[in-house]
Protein backbone atom coordinates (compact mmCIF):
# COMPACT_ATOMS: atom_id res chain seq x y z
CA UNK A 1 0.00 0.00 0.00
CA UNK A 2 3.01 2.18 1.06
CA UNK A 3 4.89 1.89 -2.20
CA UNK A 4 1.53 2.06 -4.30
CA UNK A 5 1.07 5.56 -2.49
CA UNK A 6 5.24 6.72 -3.18
CA UNK A 7 4.40 5.62 -6.96
CA UNK A 8 1.12 7.53 -7.11
CA UNK A 9 3.04 10.76 -5.31
CA UNK A 10 5.72 10.49 -7.75
CA UNK A 11 3.23 10.05 -10.78
CA UNK A 12 1.46 13.72 -9.80
CA UNK A 13 4.97 14.95 -9.70
CA UNK A 14 5.65 13.91 -13.34
CA UNK A 15 2.49 15.21 -14.18
CA UNK A 16 2.91 18.14 -12.40
CA UNK A 17 6.14 18.68 -14.31
CA UNK A 18 5.08 18.30 -17.44
CA UNK A 19 2.27 20.67 -17.46
CA UNK A 20 3.90 23.47 -16.40
CA UNK A 21 5.87 25.79 -18.34
CA UNK A 22 9.62 25.52 -18.76
CA UNK A 23 11.89 27.82 -18.06
CA UNK A 24 12.84 28.37 -21.76
CA UNK A 25 9.17 28.77 -22.41
CA UNK A 26 8.85 30.88 -20.07
CA UNK A 27 11.11 33.50 -20.52
CA UNK A 28 10.02 33.14 -24.45
CA UNK A 29 6.34 34.50 -22.98
CA UNK A 30 8.05 37.49 -21.37
CA UNK A 31 8.11 40.49 -23.94
CA UNK A 32 9.10 44.13 -23.12
CA UNK A 33 6.30 46.82 -24.34
CA UNK A 34 5.64 50.30 -24.34
CA UNK A 35 5.24 51.07 -19.99
CA UNK A 36 7.08 47.77 -19.02
CA UNK A 37 7.39 43.45 -19.57
CA UNK A 38 4.27 41.48 -19.96
CA UNK A 39 4.35 37.95 -19.69
CA UNK A 40 1.50 35.91 -22.25
CA UNK A 41 0.39 32.39 -22.64
CA UNK A 42 1.20 28.96 -24.67
CA UNK A 43 -1.96 27.75 -25.85
CA UNK A 44 -2.80 23.61 -25.03
CA UNK A 45 -1.69 23.12 -28.18
CA UNK A 46 1.46 24.58 -27.85
CA UNK A 47 1.77 26.94 -30.92
CA UNK A 48 0.23 30.11 -29.85
CA UNK A 49 1.21 32.52 -27.94
CA UNK A 50 -1.66 35.10 -26.63
CA UNK A 51 -0.84 38.02 -24.63
CA UNK A 52 -4.46 39.99 -23.47
CA UNK A 53 -5.32 43.28 -21.40
CA UNK A 54 -2.32 44.99 -22.69
CA UNK A 55 -2.35 48.96 -21.80
CA UNK A 56 -1.93 50.84 -24.61
CA UNK A 57 -2.73 54.06 -23.23
CA UNK A 58 -3.60 55.82 -19.85
CA UNK A 59 -7.30 54.93 -18.29
CA UNK A 60 -9.12 57.84 -19.66
CA UNK A 61 -10.95 58.55 -16.43
CA UNK A 62 -11.34 61.41 -14.20
CA UNK A 63 -9.63 64.25 -15.55
CA UNK A 64 -9.47 62.35 -19.08
CA UNK A 65 -12.46 61.59 -19.44
CA UNK A 66 -13.11 63.24 -23.16
CA UNK A 67 -9.47 63.63 -23.68
CA UNK A 68 -6.80 62.42 -26.53
CA UNK A 69 -5.54 59.06 -25.63
CA UNK A 70 -2.75 59.79 -23.15
CA UNK A 71 0.73 57.76 -22.91
CA UNK A 72 0.22 54.42 -20.76
CA UNK A 73 1.11 54.73 -17.00
CA UNK A 74 4.83 52.56 -16.80
CA UNK A 75 4.76 49.39 -14.70
CA UNK A 76 7.54 47.57 -12.77
CA UNK A 77 7.97 43.42 -12.63
CA UNK A 78 6.28 41.71 -14.77
CA UNK A 79 2.95 42.29 -15.89
CA UNK A 80 0.65 39.26 -16.18
CA UNK A 81 -1.30 39.31 -19.82
CA UNK A 82 -3.85 36.19 -19.69
CA UNK A 83 -6.95 37.81 -19.47
CA UNK A 84 -8.68 40.38 -21.45
CA UNK A 85 -8.79 43.95 -19.96
CA UNK A 86 -12.63 45.70 -18.81
CA UNK A 87 -14.95 46.42 -22.07
CA UNK A 88 -15.93 49.95 -22.17
CA UNK A 89 -18.90 51.16 -20.77
CA UNK A 90 -22.39 50.23 -22.06
CA UNK A 91 -25.78 48.74 -21.54
CA UNK A 92 -25.44 45.19 -20.57
CA UNK A 93 -24.67 42.90 -22.77
CA UNK A 94 -28.02 40.69 -23.28
CA UNK A 95 -28.60 38.14 -26.18
CA UNK A 96 -30.65 39.77 -28.65
CA UNK A 97 -31.48 39.59 -32.18
CA UNK A 98 -29.73 37.00 -34.09
CA UNK A 99 -26.92 37.74 -31.37
CA UNK A 100 -26.31 35.17 -29.23
CA UNK A 101 -24.02 35.38 -26.23
CA UNK A 102 -21.02 34.21 -28.31
CA UNK A 103 -21.55 37.71 -30.46
CA UNK A 104 -21.46 39.50 -26.88
CA UNK A 105 -18.52 40.82 -24.58
CA UNK A 106 -18.52 39.05 -21.49
CA UNK A 107 -20.98 40.30 -18.37
CA UNK A 108 -17.64 41.53 -16.67
CA UNK A 109 -15.73 43.85 -16.07
CA UNK A 110 -17.14 47.06 -18.21
CA UNK A 111 -15.24 50.07 -17.00
CA UNK A 112 -14.24 53.14 -18.28
CA UNK A 113 -10.71 52.22 -17.71
CA UNK A 114 -10.87 50.17 -21.01
CA UNK A 115 -7.98 51.08 -23.30
CA UNK A 116 -6.00 47.30 -23.79
CA UNK A 117 -5.34 45.78 -26.66
CA UNK A 118 -4.50 41.69 -27.09
CA UNK A 119 -1.71 39.96 -29.59
CA UNK A 120 -1.64 36.17 -30.42
CA UNK A 121 1.04 35.72 -32.28
CA UNK A 122 2.56 31.92 -33.70
CA UNK A 123 4.89 29.99 -31.42
CA UNK A 124 7.20 29.79 -34.44
CA UNK A 125 10.52 31.94 -34.65
CA UNK A 126 10.03 35.59 -35.30
CA UNK A 127 10.45 36.53 -38.91
CA UNK A 128 8.24 39.49 -39.65
CA UNK A 129 4.79 37.90 -40.10
CA UNK A 130 2.12 39.93 -41.56
CA UNK A 131 0.13 42.06 -38.91
CA UNK A 132 -4.04 41.97 -38.84
CA UNK A 133 -5.43 44.65 -36.47
CA UNK A 134 -9.17 44.01 -35.81
CA UNK A 135 -12.03 46.34 -34.52
CA UNK A 136 -14.80 45.45 -33.05
CA UNK A 137 -18.44 46.42 -34.04
CA UNK A 138 -21.72 47.41 -32.31
CA UNK A 139 -22.95 50.66 -33.80
CA UNK A 140 -20.44 52.52 -31.90
CA UNK A 141 -22.46 52.16 -29.13
CA UNK A 142 -21.65 48.67 -27.54
CA UNK A 143 -18.85 45.91 -28.39
CA UNK A 144 -15.09 44.86 -26.83
CA UNK A 145 -12.02 42.78 -28.01
CA UNK A 146 -13.57 40.10 -25.66
CA UNK A 147 -16.03 39.10 -27.51
CA UNK A 148 -15.67 35.23 -28.12
CA UNK A 149 -15.86 35.21 -32.02
CA UNK A 150 -13.45 37.81 -32.61
CA UNK A 151 -10.53 35.37 -30.66
CA UNK A 152 -7.25 35.47 -32.42
CA UNK A 153 -5.76 31.62 -32.34
CA UNK A 154 -7.20 30.26 -35.83
CA UNK A 155 -5.90 33.13 -37.23
CA UNK A 156 -2.38 33.17 -35.62
CA UNK A 157 -2.18 29.47 -36.53
CA UNK A 158 -1.84 30.74 -40.63
CA UNK A 159 1.35 32.71 -39.75
CA UNK A 160 -0.44 36.05 -38.93
CA UNK A 161 0.49 38.41 -35.90
CA UNK A 162 -3.75 39.10 -34.65
CA UNK A 163 -3.95 42.00 -32.82
CA UNK A 164 -7.53 43.64 -31.17
CA UNK A 165 -8.15 46.60 -29.71
CA UNK A 166 -10.77 48.33 -27.40
CA UNK A 167 -12.08 52.21 -28.28
CA UNK A 168 -14.67 53.75 -25.84
CA UNK A 169 -17.94 53.95 -27.39
CA UNK A 170 -21.29 55.67 -26.55
CA UNK A 171 -20.79 59.20 -24.81
CA UNK A 172 -17.59 58.31 -23.55
CA UNK A 173 -16.20 57.79 -26.86
CA UNK A 174 -18.20 60.23 -29.22
CA UNK A 175 -19.04 63.00 -26.64
CA UNK A 176 -18.57 66.84 -28.18
CA UNK A 177 -18.93 69.93 -26.41
CA UNK A 178 -18.05 73.33 -26.95
CA UNK A 179 -16.29 73.60 -23.82
CA UNK A 180 -14.22 70.11 -25.16
CA UNK A 181 -13.73 71.74 -28.47
CA UNK A 182 -11.98 74.96 -26.68
CA UNK A 183 -9.70 73.18 -24.38
CA UNK A 184 -8.47 70.98 -27.09
CA UNK A 185 -5.06 72.36 -29.10
CA UNK A 186 -6.74 71.29 -32.04
CA UNK A 187 -9.86 73.00 -31.67
CA UNK A 188 -12.16 69.73 -31.89
CA UNK A 189 -14.21 67.34 -30.12
CA UNK A 190 -15.92 63.61 -30.39
CA UNK A 191 -13.86 61.81 -32.06
CA UNK A 192 -12.29 60.14 -28.90
CA UNK A 193 -13.17 56.54 -30.03
CA UNK A 194 -11.48 57.20 -33.36
CA UNK A 195 -8.00 58.37 -31.42
CA UNK A 196 -7.99 55.30 -29.40
CA UNK A 197 -7.92 53.35 -32.49
CA UNK A 198 -5.48 56.03 -33.86
CA UNK A 199 -3.31 55.14 -30.65
CA UNK A 200 -3.30 51.44 -30.71
CA UNK A 201 -2.45 51.84 -34.36
CA UNK A 202 0.52 53.66 -33.44
CA UNK A 203 1.73 50.82 -30.57
CA UNK A 204 1.44 47.84 -32.99
CA UNK A 205 4.19 49.85 -35.04
CA UNK A 206 6.12 51.05 -32.08
CA UNK A 207 5.99 47.16 -30.29
CA UNK A 208 4.44 44.38 -32.98
CA UNK A 209 8.11 43.21 -34.19
CA UNK A 210 8.69 42.53 -30.67
CA UNK A 211 6.31 40.08 -31.03
CA UNK A 212 7.38 38.71 -34.45
CA UNK A 213 5.09 40.98 -36.69
CA UNK A 214 6.23 43.08 -39.57
CA UNK A 215 4.56 46.75 -38.83
CA UNK A 216 5.10 47.76 -42.93
CA UNK A 217 2.37 44.62 -43.52
CA UNK A 218 -0.55 45.98 -41.03
CA UNK A 219 -4.02 45.26 -42.17
CA UNK A 220 -6.73 47.19 -40.56
CA UNK A 221 -10.36 44.84 -40.47
CA UNK A 222 -14.08 45.13 -38.51
CA UNK A 223 -17.05 44.71 -38.65
CA UNK A 224 -20.05 46.96 -38.61
CA UNK A 225 -19.24 49.87 -36.45
CA UNK A 226 -15.88 48.46 -36.89
CA UNK A 227 -15.88 48.43 -40.93
CA UNK A 228 -17.46 51.80 -40.56
CA UNK A 229 -14.24 52.88 -38.21
CA UNK A 230 -11.90 51.10 -41.38
CA UNK A 231 -13.46 53.78 -43.37
CA UNK A 232 -12.60 56.34 -41.59
CA UNK A 233 -8.94 55.10 -40.51
CA UNK A 234 -8.33 55.05 -44.61
CA UNK A 235 -9.68 58.28 -44.95
CA UNK A 236 -8.45 60.03 -42.15
CA UNK A 237 -4.84 61.82 -42.85
CA UNK A 238 -3.78 60.96 -39.18
CA UNK A 239 -3.16 57.80 -39.73
CA UNK A 240 -0.74 57.87 -43.19
CA UNK A 241 1.59 55.31 -42.75
CA UNK A 242 -0.21 52.83 -40.04
CA UNK A 243 -1.38 50.33 -42.38
CA UNK A 244 -0.75 49.16 -46.09
CA UNK A 245 -4.56 47.40 -46.23
CA UNK A 246 -8.28 47.47 -45.37
CA UNK A 247 -10.96 44.93 -44.77
CA UNK A 248 -14.63 46.16 -44.21
CA UNK A 249 -17.07 44.21 -43.61
CA UNK A 250 -20.43 45.33 -43.98
CA UNK A 251 -19.87 49.28 -43.38
CA UNK A 252 -19.29 52.66 -44.76
CA UNK A 253 -20.39 56.06 -44.82
CA UNK A 254 -19.96 57.76 -48.72
CA UNK A 255 -23.50 58.97 -49.23
CA UNK A 256 -24.59 60.36 -46.11
CA UNK A 257 -21.95 62.52 -44.46
CA UNK A 258 -21.46 62.64 -40.92
CA UNK A 259 -22.80 65.11 -38.36
CA UNK A 260 -20.68 68.23 -38.04
CA UNK A 261 -18.98 69.13 -35.03
CA UNK A 262 -21.58 72.11 -34.49
CA UNK A 263 -24.66 69.44 -34.68
CA UNK A 264 -22.58 67.20 -31.99
CA UNK A 265 -21.75 69.81 -29.76
CA UNK A 266 -25.20 70.59 -29.90
CA UNK A 267 -25.78 67.42 -28.85
CA UNK A 268 -23.41 67.10 -26.28
CA UNK A 269 -24.96 70.66 -24.38
CA UNK A 270 -28.16 68.53 -24.49
CA UNK A 271 -26.72 65.93 -22.73
CA UNK A 272 -25.10 68.16 -20.25
CA UNK A 273 -28.37 69.94 -19.62
CA UNK A 274 -29.88 66.84 -19.48
CA UNK A 275 -27.67 65.49 -16.79
CA UNK A 276 -28.49 69.17 -14.46
CA UNK A 277 -24.94 70.22 -15.14
CA UNK A 278 -22.97 73.86 -15.95
CA UNK A 279 -19.74 73.25 -16.57
CA UNK A 280 -17.19 70.80 -17.93
CA UNK A 281 -15.46 69.75 -14.18
CA UNK A 282 -19.47 68.40 -13.46
CA UNK A 283 -20.01 66.51 -16.77
CA UNK A 284 -16.31 64.77 -16.30
CA UNK A 285 -17.29 63.91 -12.23
CA UNK A 286 -20.35 62.15 -13.38
CA UNK A 287 -20.92 58.87 -12.60
CA UNK A 288 -20.47 56.37 -16.19
CA UNK A 289 -23.92 55.38 -15.27
CA UNK A 290 -25.37 58.47 -14.98
CA UNK A 291 -23.81 59.45 -18.07
CA UNK A 292 -24.72 56.25 -20.17
CA UNK A 293 -28.63 57.28 -19.42
CA UNK A 294 -28.57 60.53 -19.73
CA UNK A 295 -26.45 60.59 -23.44
CA UNK A 296 -28.14 62.40 -26.21
CA UNK A 297 -27.96 61.10 -29.86
CA UNK A 298 -24.32 60.06 -29.74
CA UNK A 299 -24.12 59.22 -33.31
CA UNK A 300 -20.27 57.92 -33.28
CA UNK A 301 -18.09 59.97 -35.35
CA UNK A 302 -18.23 63.45 -36.15
CA UNK A 303 -16.60 65.50 -39.20
CA UNK A 304 -14.06 67.58 -36.58
CA UNK A 305 -11.95 68.96 -38.36
CA UNK A 306 -8.86 67.36 -36.83
CA UNK A 307 -9.44 62.99 -37.10
CA UNK A 308 -11.88 64.10 -40.22
CA UNK A 309 -11.40 66.81 -41.63
CA UNK A 310 -13.80 66.87 -43.87
CA UNK A 311 -16.60 63.65 -45.10
CA UNK A 312 -15.25 60.35 -46.25
CA UNK A 313 -16.72 60.96 -49.89
CA UNK A 314 -14.86 64.24 -50.09
CA UNK A 315 -11.80 63.21 -48.86
CA UNK A 316 -11.74 60.24 -51.23
CA UNK A 317 -12.93 62.18 -54.00
CA UNK A 318 -9.99 64.89 -53.35
CA UNK A 319 -7.59 61.59 -52.98
CA UNK A 320 -6.69 62.80 -49.77
CA UNK A 321 -7.38 59.50 -48.44
CA UNK A 322 -4.58 56.60 -47.47
CA UNK A 323 -4.00 54.33 -50.50
CA UNK A 324 -4.69 50.50 -49.71
CA UNK A 325 -5.42 47.45 -51.06
CA UNK A 326 -9.28 46.80 -50.61
CA UNK A 327 -11.53 43.65 -49.10
CA UNK A 328 -14.89 44.18 -48.70
CA UNK A 329 -18.84 43.54 -48.87
CA UNK A 330 -21.86 42.54 -47.32
CA UNK A 331 -24.50 40.09 -46.16
CA UNK A 332 -27.65 39.18 -47.87
CA UNK A 333 -29.36 39.02 -44.68
CA UNK A 334 -28.20 42.13 -42.54
CA UNK A 335 -30.96 44.58 -43.22
CA UNK A 336 -31.89 46.15 -39.88
CA UNK A 337 -35.58 46.70 -39.95
CA UNK A 338 -36.66 49.08 -37.57
CA UNK A 339 -40.52 48.91 -36.13
CA UNK A 340 -43.21 46.20 -38.30
CA UNK A 341 -42.95 46.03 -41.64
CA UNK A 342 -45.27 47.50 -43.96
CA UNK A 343 -47.85 45.93 -46.05
CA UNK A 344 -47.59 46.83 -50.03
CA UNK A 345 -50.29 49.58 -50.19
CA UNK A 346 -49.11 51.37 -47.70
CA UNK A 347 -45.17 50.17 -48.23
CA UNK A 348 -45.99 52.11 -52.24
CA UNK A 349 -47.35 55.19 -50.71
CA UNK A 350 -44.58 55.81 -48.53
CA UNK A 351 -42.04 55.20 -51.10
CA UNK A 352 -44.16 57.62 -53.49
CA UNK A 353 -44.34 60.37 -51.09
CA UNK A 354 -40.47 60.07 -50.75
CA UNK A 355 -39.13 59.79 -53.56
CA UNK A 356 -41.35 61.54 -56.03
CA UNK A 357 -40.92 60.89 -59.34
CA UNK A 358 -38.29 58.80 -58.71
CA UNK A 359 -40.70 56.55 -56.76
CA UNK A 360 -41.79 54.45 -60.11
CA UNK A 361 -37.38 53.28 -60.28
CA UNK A 362 -37.71 52.61 -56.82
CA UNK A 363 -40.54 50.19 -56.79
CA UNK A 364 -39.13 48.32 -59.95
CA UNK A 365 -35.93 47.35 -58.00
CA UNK A 366 -37.51 47.04 -54.46
CA UNK A 367 -41.04 45.97 -55.99
CA UNK A 368 -44.95 45.34 -53.73
CA UNK A 369 -46.87 43.19 -55.94
CA UNK A 370 -47.77 41.18 -52.97
CA UNK A 371 -47.49 41.69 -48.94
CA UNK A 372 -44.57 39.00 -48.61
CA UNK A 373 -42.63 40.78 -51.62
CA UNK A 374 -43.04 44.25 -50.16
CA UNK A 375 -41.62 42.95 -46.97
CA UNK A 376 -38.60 41.33 -49.03
CA UNK A 377 -38.27 45.05 -50.50
CA UNK A 378 -38.23 46.94 -47.21
CA UNK A 379 -35.48 44.63 -45.67
CA UNK A 380 -33.79 44.39 -48.81
CA UNK A 381 -33.78 48.51 -48.31
CA UNK A 382 -32.70 48.40 -44.96
CA UNK A 383 -29.62 46.49 -46.23
CA UNK A 384 -28.80 48.27 -48.89
CA UNK A 385 -29.20 51.93 -47.86
CA UNK A 386 -26.86 51.20 -44.66
CA UNK A 387 -24.34 48.52 -45.73
CA UNK A 388 -25.08 47.82 -49.46
CA UNK A 389 -24.96 50.82 -51.40
CA UNK A 390 -21.81 52.44 -48.69
CA UNK A 391 -19.52 49.60 -49.72
CA UNK A 392 -20.20 49.54 -53.54
CA UNK A 393 -19.90 52.85 -53.80
CA UNK A 394 -16.56 52.48 -51.73
CA UNK A 395 -15.92 49.80 -53.82
CA UNK A 396 -16.59 51.64 -57.32
CA UNK A 397 -14.69 54.74 -56.04
CA UNK A 398 -11.78 52.27 -55.14
CA UNK A 399 -11.74 50.47 -58.62
CA UNK A 400 -12.23 54.03 -60.08
CA UNK A 401 -8.94 55.40 -58.58
CA UNK A 402 -7.44 51.91 -60.01
CA UNK A 403 -6.64 50.47 -56.35
CA UNK A 404 -6.89 47.00 -55.73
CA UNK A 405 -10.51 46.01 -54.23
CA UNK A 406 -12.25 42.64 -53.78
CA UNK A 407 -15.65 42.54 -53.18
CA UNK A 408 -18.08 39.45 -51.80
CA UNK A 409 -21.31 38.80 -51.05
CA UNK A 410 -21.97 36.58 -47.24
CA UNK A 411 -25.51 34.35 -48.13
CA UNK A 412 -25.07 31.56 -46.21
CA UNK A 413 -27.99 30.73 -44.27
CA UNK A 414 -26.64 29.85 -40.94
CA UNK A 415 -28.06 26.79 -39.72
CA UNK A 416 -30.42 27.78 -36.75
CA UNK A 417 -33.32 26.40 -34.55
CA UNK A 418 -36.26 28.33 -33.52
CA UNK A 419 -36.12 32.39 -32.93
CA UNK A 420 -32.63 32.52 -34.33
CA UNK A 421 -34.15 30.26 -37.65
CA UNK A 422 -35.19 33.49 -38.81
CA UNK A 423 -32.35 35.14 -39.34
CA UNK A 424 -30.37 34.00 -42.62
CA UNK A 425 -27.17 35.25 -43.63
CA UNK A 426 -27.64 38.06 -41.22
CA UNK A 427 -25.56 40.92 -39.87
CA UNK A 428 -21.87 39.40 -37.97
CA UNK A 429 -22.87 35.77 -39.35
CA UNK A 430 -19.86 35.64 -41.52
CA UNK A 431 -17.26 37.04 -38.58
CA UNK A 432 -16.80 33.37 -37.31
CA UNK A 433 -16.49 32.31 -40.83
CA UNK A 434 -13.50 34.55 -41.76
CA UNK A 435 -11.61 33.66 -38.59
CA UNK A 436 -12.23 30.36 -38.37
CA UNK A 437 -14.24 30.76 -34.98
CA UNK A 438 -16.96 28.46 -35.64
CA UNK A 439 -15.54 26.79 -32.49
CA UNK A 440 -17.41 29.28 -29.91
CA UNK A 441 -20.25 29.24 -32.17
CA UNK A 442 -23.43 27.68 -29.21
CA UNK A 443 -24.26 24.55 -31.63
CA UNK A 444 -27.58 23.95 -29.43
CA UNK A 445 -28.90 27.34 -31.20
CA UNK A 446 -27.12 26.89 -34.49
CA UNK A 447 -26.71 23.35 -35.72
CA UNK A 448 -24.05 23.54 -38.07
CA UNK A 449 -22.95 20.70 -40.55
CA UNK A 450 -19.93 19.80 -42.37
CA UNK A 451 -20.59 22.68 -45.54
CA UNK A 452 -20.36 25.32 -42.62
CA UNK A 453 -16.50 23.93 -41.85
CA UNK A 454 -15.74 23.81 -45.24
CA UNK A 455 -16.65 27.15 -45.82
CA UNK A 456 -15.19 28.65 -43.02
CA UNK A 457 -12.06 26.72 -44.01
CA UNK A 458 -12.24 28.91 -47.40
CA UNK A 459 -13.08 32.19 -46.00
CA UNK A 460 -9.96 31.93 -43.42
CA UNK A 461 -7.81 31.14 -46.48
CA UNK A 462 -9.09 34.14 -48.52
CA UNK A 463 -8.75 36.50 -45.64
CA UNK A 464 -5.50 35.42 -44.43
CA UNK A 465 -4.02 35.48 -48.30
CA UNK A 466 -5.55 39.01 -48.03
CA UNK A 467 -3.69 39.65 -44.71
CA UNK A 468 -0.30 39.08 -45.96
CA UNK A 469 -0.29 39.61 -49.58
CA UNK A 470 -3.23 42.10 -50.39
CA UNK A 471 -4.86 39.21 -52.94
CA UNK A 472 -6.70 36.54 -51.52
CA UNK A 473 -6.34 34.31 -54.04
CA UNK A 474 -4.04 31.61 -53.87
CA UNK A 475 -3.84 27.46 -54.54
CA UNK A 476 -6.85 25.01 -54.28
CA UNK A 477 -9.69 28.66 -54.04
CA UNK A 478 -12.31 29.48 -56.73
CA UNK A 479 -10.78 32.40 -57.88
CA UNK A 480 -11.99 35.88 -56.49
CA UNK A 481 -11.51 38.52 -59.86
CA UNK A 482 -10.94 41.79 -58.81
CA UNK A 483 -13.46 44.43 -58.67
CA UNK A 484 -13.68 46.92 -61.85
CA UNK A 485 -16.64 49.31 -62.24
CA UNK A 486 -17.35 48.00 -65.58
CA UNK A 487 -18.41 44.27 -65.10
CA UNK A 488 -18.89 44.57 -60.93
CA UNK A 489 -17.65 41.05 -60.79
CA UNK A 490 -17.56 39.92 -56.72
CA UNK A 491 -17.63 36.19 -55.19
CA UNK A 492 -20.45 34.50 -53.50
CA UNK A 493 -19.62 33.29 -50.59
CA UNK A 494 -21.85 30.72 -49.61
CA UNK A 495 -21.51 26.15 -49.37
CA UNK A 496 -20.78 26.82 -53.37
CA UNK A 497 -18.65 29.62 -53.83
CA UNK A 498 -18.66 31.47 -57.25
CA UNK A 499 -17.62 34.80 -59.23
CA UNK A 500 -19.94 36.49 -60.41
CA UNK A 501 -21.40 39.81 -61.44
CA UNK A 502 -23.05 41.98 -58.77
CA UNK A 503 -26.58 41.34 -58.82
CA UNK A 504 -28.13 44.11 -57.98
CA UNK A 505 -25.78 46.32 -59.28
CA UNK A 506 -28.38 48.53 -60.96
CA UNK A 507 -30.25 48.88 -57.92
CA UNK A 508 -27.06 50.06 -55.81
CA UNK A 509 -26.17 52.68 -58.23
CA UNK A 510 -29.47 54.03 -57.83
CA UNK A 511 -29.61 54.27 -54.25
CA UNK A 512 -26.20 55.67 -54.40
CA UNK A 513 -27.57 58.71 -56.50
CA UNK A 514 -30.48 58.99 -55.17
CA UNK A 515 -29.04 59.48 -51.40
CA UNK A 516 -27.32 62.83 -50.62
CA UNK A 517 -23.67 63.01 -51.00
CA UNK A 518 -22.09 66.44 -50.39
Amino acid sequence: MKQAIIVLCLTGVVITSLLAVSPSIKNELIVQVTGGRIEGVLNRAGDVYSYKGIPFAAPPVGALRWKAPQPVVPWSGVRRADAFGPSPVQGAPNPFGPWSAEYLIPKKPISEDCLYLNVWTPKEAPQKKPVLVWIYGGGFGSGGSGVPIYDGEATARKGIVFVSVNYRVGPFGFFAHPELTRESAHKSSGNYGLMDQLAALRWVQQNIARFGGDPSNVTIAGQSAGSMSVNCLVAAPLAKGLFTKAIAQSGARFSTPYPSLREAEEDGQKTARAAGTTTLAELRALPAETLLKQAQAMRGPIIDGYVLPASIAQLFADRKQNPVSLLTGWNEDEGLAFGPLKNAADYKAQVDQKYGTLAETMLRYYPASTDAEAAQSQRNIARDQVFGAQNYQWAVTQAQQQLPVYVYRFTRKVPATGAYANYGAFHTAEVPYAYDNLYFIDKQLRPLRPADDELAHTLATYWANFIKTGNPNGNGLPRWPAFSAPNDSIIQLDTVIRARPLPDRAALSFLVNTLHTP
